[in-house]
């Protein structure tokens, strides 16, 4: 019996989990057999945990199907170790992993029936056009490059005014970055395409900024278009059935020819190394998928704040801080349900001190003692951020 497994990121995002639900279920409706859905962090069933469920139920070949746009830690990481973990567990069964969706004609159609989703384009209206491509970012180079590359065969031939690739977190040049840019020629539209297989607060948060460009900018017409999935699905669906069908015959395994952890990239020949990926691999499955919803045998923490106690971080005055946040929770009574705990370096260094405030995922940079008393009241009681601490960055 084959069992295809739809492996998904997950997100805190309720919206974002119904859609991915919802693309889950078209899927299931179009292929035959057993479809199952995993998600790799924050949401469960994990990986793991469908896959050892499978078994259980009878399966002799699994697919692991990623609804990943592009190839970056997660697909390189986290879905060949859960495999490799199954095949120990049961020998008898094929696992087999299919490609992301990828670099493909298929998905470059998908991104121009989601430009044209707002209106036709025609070579006319193309050639007073500018398009943001808009990405997610990555850490992984691989995964930022086939964004470009993308972006360049979804405007090859097409006479757009101008093409300018970004992304919205991670890496540059951002959003903002791009819109200005295109904005000095002076388009009469600025197409903002956002290349993201679903919804989420990555979603909620270009749309804010785009609005926020709209009214700075009100001689340009500025438009966002629809996310992949928020349109018809049937060639998603159709180029997934093509990854699953080439795996199933043995082509096209995951690529590595790129890959930051086995060949040494410029400026990061550091990554080269089984050993380090694997280290980066566990400590992000036990930080994140065990951060999911789960049952506390003791009254869960409504927010747990991290800061930085390392050497920069200490000398800018993060030891204050700590003790001025602890010293005020426990003033108004929330120190046994609001925990500030001291961490290692948390990679900002020279924009500390830095505070983490989970399970919100929100960083902050350049806090003071003087801030303790704001982001008490305002966000870890009040629920409401402290926008000019923000680290946009980790956004």
């Amino acid at each position: 019996m084959r069992a295809i497994v739809l492996v998904a990121h997950g997100s805190r995002d309720p919206a974002a989990i119904a859609e991915i639900e919802g693309f889950s279920a078209a899927c299931q409706q179009r292929w035959p057999g057993e479809v199952a859905l995993a998600y790799v962090e924050l949401v469960r069933p994990a990986l793991s945990e469908v896959l050892a469920a499978l078994v259980a139920r009878g399966a002799t070949e699994i697919v692991a199907v990623p609804l990943f746009l592009f190839t970056a830690r997660h697909l390189k990481n986290e879905l060949p170790l859960a495999l490799a973990g199954a095949r120990l567990a049961a020998p008898h069964v094929r696992f087999i992993a299919a490609q992301p969706l990828g670099v493909h004609p298929s998905m470059v159609a998908v991104a121009f029936e989601r430009a044209e989703a707002l209106e036709p384009i025609t070579v006319e209206s193309a050639a007073r056009t500018a398009v943001v491509f808009l990405g997610r970012g990555s850490s992984d180079p691989d995964a930022n490059g086939e964004l470009y590359k993308l972006a360049r065969l979804f405007s090859e031939g097409r006479g757009f005014a101008s093409l300018q690739p970004a992304f919205v977190s991670i890496t540059a040049p951002s959003l903002e970055t791009a819109l200005e840019q295109v904005a000095r020629a002076r388009p009469e539209r600025i197409l903002v395409l956002p290349y993201l297989l679903f919804s989420g607060l990555l979603i909620e948060r270009i749309r804010t900024r785009v609005e926020q460009f709209r009214q700075r900018t009100p001689w340009i017409r500025s438009q966002l278009a629809p996310h992949l999935a928020e349109g018809p699905q049937d060639r998603l669906i159709d180029h997934l059935a093509l990854r699953i069908d080439e795996a199933v015959r043995g082509r096209d395994p995951l690529p590595c020819d790129n890959c930051q952890y086995r060949v040494p990239l410029a400026g990061l020949t550091g990554e080269v190394g089984g050993l380090k990926a694997l280290l980066w691999s566990v400590r992000h499955s036990v930080t994140h998928t065990q951060g999911a919803p789960h049952v506390h045998a003791h009254k869960a923490l409504s927010r747990h704040v991290l800061v930085c106690g390392n050497a920069d971080c200490a000398d800018r005055g993060s030891l204050t801080l700590l003790s001025a946040l602890r010293r005020r929770l426990k003033d108004v009574g929330r120190e046994r349900d609001i925990k500030v705990t001291r961490t290692g370096c948390m990679g900002r260094c020279g924009e500390g001190p830095t505070v983490a405030v989970y399970p919100d995922g929100i960083w902050y940079r350049g806090v003071t003692a003087t801030d303790a008393e704001e982001l008490v009241s305002q966000h870890l009681i009040g629920g409401v951020l402290v926008g000019r601490l923000v680290d946009q960055i980790m956004q």
